[in-house]
């Protein structure tokens, strides 16, 4: 049997003041006018008798449950955008709120189920997440619901938090750049032409453009450009590999995500190349396999943690429409080789802009 609830009565009873007196104290107003000594009475009683405050009663007078929605595709379920989540509940804990997680594993029936159990819970507001950044569709929501797009985007719902892609893109090509790369660079993963009707996402094609356009600022080109719609392992191997049994003149690798790059470290090893000193790599994306290769792959970071917390701090603050862009951090680790630049002057304006870009996240995030 449990034991009976403690009341803000009993707390008041112990304390010798009256409900009223106690529920100014516990709820923190300001200007209560009691003593010093009836504040520590209230709240050494309410220590005393573990007393919790009935949520669903303050709920009733101010009409907010303290709690929010996090609603996504499978961010719960996958380690690669956990960070999102982790985020949502330290912001949400900072400000006094609980987080309801719901899983729709991106199915149209679950989504209008989940919305349906959070709106029963009269949630303060709901967070739409996705573990790969898309427009999302949202089915209808009453009009006075909050919402926040994390990671997503939707037309009906203006407010979103995405990664600074277009940023991330330039900053690759920086990292080559300011290393001395001014030649044999090639694309893996992504090719204009060979993808010339297709659609990826709004955020896949800001970091397209951001690399192609520091290509250009630059004065760089590429040697090749290797195409595949699924962005694994296995495709950045054979990527890899064709390109390097057909070309001898690549010198470095942009790959558009991690895990293509784990696939191009095994055929660059298997032909006899040391990744970081025979020719360099750089990614997207830091996910956890890029700290386990050796030697460490440098890649442009997610933000994912950060981009969560941003999320209810938006959601809770009332934030009007449009897009808050997260910087993604720069991780340095060792996969990039340093050559003699054959244009000093590109070397020194791609370390300005890089050094830029590491002053606007607030810390150069590098890991071994």
């Amino acid at each position: 049997m449990f034991a009976k609830r403690t009341t803000l009565a009993d707390v008041a009873r112990m304390a010798g003041l009256s409900p009223t007196a106690a529920s100014l104290i516990l709820n923190g107003k300001p200007d209560t006018r009691f003593s010093a000594e009836a504040h520590a009475r209230v709240h050494a009683a309410a220590a005393e008798l573990g007393y919790r405050p009935n949520i669903g009663a303050r709920a009733l007078r101010t009409d907010r449950t303290l709690s929010i929605a996090f609603i996504s595709d499978v961010v719960a379920t996958t380690r690669f955008a956990s960070g999102l989540i982790q985020g949502a509940l330290e912001e949400a804990e900072r400000a006094g709120h609980v987080v309801l997680v719901m899983e729709t594993r991106g199915e149209p029936a679950r989504e209008v189920e989940a919305i349906e159990a959070v709106l029963d819970r009269q949630v303060d507001g709901i967070i739409f997440g996705t573990v790969r950044a898309r427009e999302l569709y949202v089915p209808d929501l009453p009009e006075a619901t909050k919402v926040v797009m994390l990671n997503a985007t939707n037309p009906r719902h203006g407010v979103s938090v995405l990664p600074d892609e277009e940023a991330g893109g330039r900053a690759a090509v920086d990292l080559l750049a300011a290393a001395g790369h001014s030649e044999g660079i090639a694309l893996i993963g992504q090719n204009d032409e060979a993808e010339r009707d297709l659609f990826r996402s709004a955020t896949v094609d800001r970091r397209i453009r951001g690399l192609r356009s520091e290509l250009a600022q630059l004065g760089l080109t590429l040697v090749a450009e290797e195409s595949c719609w699924d962005w694994e392992p296995h495709n950045g191997y054979d990527l890899t590999a064709e390109l390097l049994d057909r070309r001898t003149d690549v010198r470095a690798l942009l790959c558009m995500n991690d895990r293509l790059a784990f696939g191009a470290y095994q055929a660059c090893t298997e032909r006899g190349l040391t990744v970081g000193q025979d020719i360099s790599i750089v990614s997207f994306d830091n996910d956890e396999l890029a700290s386990y290769l050796r030697p460490g792959l440098t890649t442009i970071g997610l933000p994912h943690v950060v981009m969560g917390r941003e999320a209810v701090r938006l959601l809770l603050s009332n934030a009007g429409p449009g897009e808050r862009l997260i910087p993604m951090p720069v991780v340095e680790r060792s996969s990039i080789a340093r050559v003699t630049p054959a244009r000093s002057g590109t070397a020194d304006l791609a370390t300005r802009r890089l050094a830029e870009l590491r002053a606007g996240t607030g810390a150069d995030a590098a890991d071994a």
